[in-house]
């Protein structure tokens, strides 16, 4: 599997189980390097990286920036909020303008869905989407599913319950592309004015009673209600919806006894899961950061054509 020949990561939708398991594998030996006092690698020395993004992010942006610097690319941000964009400059010309730079590969983050996919179309530079409004975020599906998979030792056949705000989260989209290519059973949960109309079409069982959705699962995947996303208010209160999803130790009873709980972050505490559960030992959501950086190494590694295997290590 030469995952070289695919220039951009737009999202889990089009990627193959091959080239999933590519990336999965390639972030076992990058998450050694994380374990090192010297936790640098110079695989992708001379190459050039620039992340932009529109919508703020900490754990993405940070991550991938680090991700490039441990592997010895020369990483730039660009401060979206200070650059010309604010006087007026399209987007094209924007990345028009990076692109003349030199930068091998463009991570962005962006409110309106489909626009990565318009800059892979404009540039020749490779694109990484890290988030574009609500249609997919797939290096944090893809951080899940190795979260997953260390822990489990497989991802096939799991039964994955997905909790919350369903409509909005493009965290819960590539989750799903991803996750049925393993042949999960997926379960979406949550107030039915946060569960989109159609997802059944996607291949998942639809549940608007979370003790029902969490029976006997072996993960849970607890979203972010997206506040900034909701035009209108779509639960009557924050304490009604805590009341009914939010994920607890009593909830978490029907499912299985070594169940994993993940959270893409930022958390709201006390809403959607409580602080016993989230600072507890089935919580994975800070081993889900560190796996973050793994993965984005991978990705830069495959995608800017790191150096041979044996060179990784080096």
């Amino acid at each position: 599997m030469n995952f070289e020949r695919r220039k951009d990561l737009l999202g889990l939708k089009d990627l193959g189980r091959e080239e999933i398991d590519l990336i999965l594998n390639t972030a076992e030996p990058m998450k050694d390097i994380l374990k090192r006092d010297m936790k640098k690698a110079p695989a992708l020395r001379g190459k050039a990286m620039v992340t932009v993004f529109y919508e703020a992010s900490t754990r993405t942006r940070t991550s991938f920036e680090i991700a490039g610097k441990y592997l010895s690319a020369d990483t730039v941000n660009l401060a979206v909020s200070t650059s010309s964009v604010q006087k007026g400059e399209s987007l094209r010309d924007t990345i028009k303008t990076i692109e003349v730079m030199g930068f091998d590969l463009m991570v962005i983050r962006h409110s309106m869905s489909g626009t990565p996919h318009y800059l892979a179309r404009n540039t020749k530079m490779s694109i990484i989407n890290a988030g574009d409004g609500a249609n997919e975020h797939p290096t944090q599906a893809l951080l899940d599913l190795y979260t997953i998979r260390e822990k489990k030792g497989t991802l096939e056949g799991l039964k994955v319950a997905i909790v919350g705000d369903i409509l909005h989260s493009r965290v819960a989209r590539s989750n799903i592309y991803g996750l049925t290519k393993f042949g999960c059973e997926i379960r979406v949960v949550g107030p039915s004015t946060l569960i989109p109309p159609e997802v059944e079409k996607m291949g998942v069982k639809s549940y608007y009673s979370l003790d029902k959705a969490l029976d006997g699962v072996d993960v849970v995947n607890v979203l972010r209600l997206q506040k900034e996303r909701q035009e209108t208010a779509l639960f009557p209160s924050m304490e009604e919806y805590a009341n009914l999803y939010m994920i607890g130790r009593e909830g978490l009873k029907r499912a299985k006894e070594d169940v994993l709980v993940l959270h893409p972050g930022p958390m709201n505490r006390g809403v959607e899961i409580s602080s016993e559960i989230a600072d507890g030992s089935q919580s994975l959501i800070n081993e889900q950061v560190t796996n973050g950086v793994a993965i984005r190494m991978a990705l830069l590694f495959l995608m800017m054509g790191g150096a041979r295997d044996d060179e990784v290590a080096s």
